[in-house]
């Protein structure tokens, strides 16, 4: 039987520190060309997007006391309404009316709904690759959801509150932190 001789090596942090620091210069250049490829492909290759956004109002002054004792169940009264407005019909409408040419599946991976905690309001917010398809598509969504909503909920329509403002700036891609993230991948 033979013996195994198990050595216990250790790493000399010094001679370690020492190895780095001859090749730093390597290392601060592997860097910056990763950041500077990072930076082109995404200034050349990622198509921006824009958001734009609409507010409607859940209930109005005109709710019954009826509808008044379903406030208990307003969170659930607001869910209802961000099904319904990413419903299959809704979309269909919209991308009928807008002439959008992709299907309604499409259309709802660019829209999200949001409830800011403690209001009657949702936002609906559409963001595409074309600033003025991005204000379409929101300004049209409201316009059809509402009377959709009213219409399937035997309730007084949602009311616009905000139209969707043309989008001027891109919220993607976000060129700084690409450059981070490729520099440090470098």
């Amino acid at each position: 039987m033979e013996k195994r001789v198990v050595r216990n090596e250790q790493i000399d942090l010094m001679k370690f520190l020492y190895a780095l620091k001859n090749k730093i210069w390597l290392i601060i250049t592997v860097g910056l060309l990763f950041a500077c490829g990072a930076a082109g492909y995404t200034k050349f290759y990622i198509t921006p997007t824009y958001t734009s956004t609409s507010t409607i109002l859940v209930l109005s002054k005109e709710t019954t006391l009826t509808s008044m004792a379903d406030l208990s169940f307003g969170s659930q009264l607001k869910s209802d309404y961000a099904m319904l407005i990413t419903s299959r019909p809704v979309l269909e409408e919209v991308v009928e009316n807008l002439e959008l040419g992709i299907n309604y599946k499409a259309l709802k991976g660019c829209i999200a709904i949001n409830n800011p905690s403690d209001t009657r309001l949702l936002y609906i917010s559409a963001t595409m690759q074309d600033p003025k398809m991005a204000k379409a598509v929101v300004d049209e969504l409201a316009i059809v959801s509402s009377e959709y909503i009213g219409d399937k909920m035997e309730v007084t329509p949602p009311k616009i509150i905000e139209e969707g403002e043309l989008p001027i700036y891109s919220n993607g891609p976000d060129m700084k932190s690409n450059v981070m993230k490729g520099m440090l991948i470098g």
